[in-house]
């Protein structure tokens, strides 16, 4: 037998710790509450204005909650069809050992989020359960799963679902005074710079080594079977219907005629905003993902018995989601008697004391700990963009990797905040302290790394005037 390294038995340990002190995501949802609400009081906002504000943004995050939700039926609803069931079976019988299937989970999962976040945890969630399936596979099911999280842990915010780069790139998604300050800053100057491309390759390959690593060996793995997870699919209900009222129900005819709708739509849509635009939009992703599940799941009834068995899992996002959005909502509107918010004195605060060579390490650090508090990659570029990126102009960094410094530290707070493992947990079947102990020894050797990166590539880049397109 294979004996556990050292970053093995730490991982271990973290787990052992988190079991113990860790609590569930929502009474630590709460206590962030708590803090943030502290913090906009004795940064000058009155208590009632502190008290207006998270009443007020509570409901700010609804939206996106439902996207969450509907990104879990979709996923199961797609994911529980025969032949996504059989392709995902045959990627999952390659590894031979529980390390390599972990690693396996990890690569994929980083892969397929560059193209889109929501891709990647669906169909690394569904290769994880692929693997625990596999009896004889001695695999740990909690690594695994922080593996299959990578991609919104690592590398989600420097491809193509980047809400920043995406948002810079679109003067029509900016406000005015935004504009005035950055102007256009195309992708070939934020995610297809090579600065950019070298470091989402570092960090690709350091993170699947961490999570090879760091998985427990034979002798210590525990699987889905340890923790009494059952992975047995559902039985296919008939073919046929047993009441004239049920032909509907299972016949396909409903069916292929949303696809029908639908697609014109995508096809719409796809040929008027391209590839990357479209599918980097959430309601578009999860339409399309409905969409091929009506097909995949051929009948009515088997799509919404799929749909059904979802829900459940969707119960953390719901309760938890608005939490976040009454943070979100202190930071930036809890107002002192100057006008000003906690989100802005913290952002001038780590603006100030920056220099331009060590903009990306101090604004990359106030990103990462803004990153904690506020959970929404665009939303949170917004709160941040006219002082930092007035500040870049103001030390002569170059934009675009100003923008990038954000993408790649908005990812860090990621790998130890519970709201966005919410999804991929309902999905597995496991709790947040299962899991963290993995996700923050990954925690652990990005930091260093990714400020590291940030720092000496942007040395390679000048500062250029920003474009500013011509007024109609």
């Amino acid at each position: 037998m294979v004996a556990n390294n050292w970053m093995a038995r730490l991982a271990l340990r973290c787990c052992s710790w988190s079991e113990r002190w860790v609590p569930d995501a929502y009474v630590f949802s709460v206590l962030a509450v708590a803090a943030v609400a502290l913090a906009a009081v004795l940064a000058g906002a009155s208590p009632m204005a502190t008290a207006r504000a998270f009443g007020d943004g509570y409901w700010g995050l609804m939206p996106f909650t439902m996207q969450m939700v509907f990104l879990l039926i979709g996923g199961h609803a797609v994911a529980s069809s025969a032949p996504l069931s059989r392709l995902i079976d045959a990627l999952a019988r390659l590894p031979r050992g529980g390390r390599a299937a972990v690693g396996m989970v990890a690569l994929v999962t980083m892969l397929l989020s560059l193209l889109h976040w929501g891709l990647g945890l669906v169909v690394g969630a569904l290769l994880v359960q692929a693997l625990g399936r596999r009896e004889a596979l001695p695999m740990d099911y909690r690594a695994a799963t922080a593996a299959a999280y990578l991609g919104l842990g690592a590398v989600w915010a420097l491809g193509l679902s980047s809400s920043a780069a995406q948002l810079q790139a679109n003067p029509a998604s900016m406000s005015p005074q935004l504009l005035a300050i950055t102007g256009v800053i195309p992708f070939g100057e934020t995610i297809f710079l090579w600065q950019s491309m070298l470091m989402t390759a570092v960090i690709v390959a350091i993170s699947t080594a961490v999570a090879i690593a760091s998985a427990p060996g034979p002798q210590t793995a525990v699987t889905a079977a340890h923790l009494g997870i059952s992975l047995a699919r559902p039985l296919a209900p008939p073919d046929g219907p047993r009441r004239p009222a049920e032909w509907l129900e299972r016949s396909p005819l409903l069916n292929l005629l949303l696809f029908g709708l639908g697609s014109a739509w995508l096809v719409e849509t796809f040929s008027n905003r391209g590839f990357a635009a479209a599918i980097a939009n959430l309601n578009t992703y999860n339409f399309l993902f409905l969409m091929l599940a009506l097909l995949l799941q051929w009948r009515p009834r088997q799509f919404l018995e799929a749909a059904y068995a979802a829900v459940p899992s969707a119960s953390g996002i719901i309760v938890q989601f608005p939490l976040y959005a009454g943070i979100a909502a202190v930071l930036t509107g809890a107002k002192a008697a100057d006008g000003s918010s906690l989100a802005e004195h913290l952002a001038r605060g780590f603006a100030s004391i920056a220099t331009a060579e060590s903009f990306p390490v101090v604004i990359g650090s106030y990103s990462a700990v803004l990153g904690f508090l506020v959970p929404s990659g665009g939303g949170k570029w917004l709160i941040e963009a006219p002082y930092v990126m007035q500040a870049a102009n103001e030390l002569r960094v170059h934009l675009g990797w100003a923008v990038q410094v954000y993408n790649a530290a908005e990812a860090l707070p990621n790998l130890i905040n519970p709201l966005f493992m919410l999804p991929l947990l309902g999905i597995i079947g496991l709790r947040t302290r299962d899991i963290i102990g993995f996700t923050f020894i990954q925690f652990l050797v990005h930091l260093p790394v990714v400020m590291l990166l940030l720092w000496a590539l942007g040395l390679t880049l000048a500062w250029h005037p920003p474009v500013i397109p011509a007024t109609p």
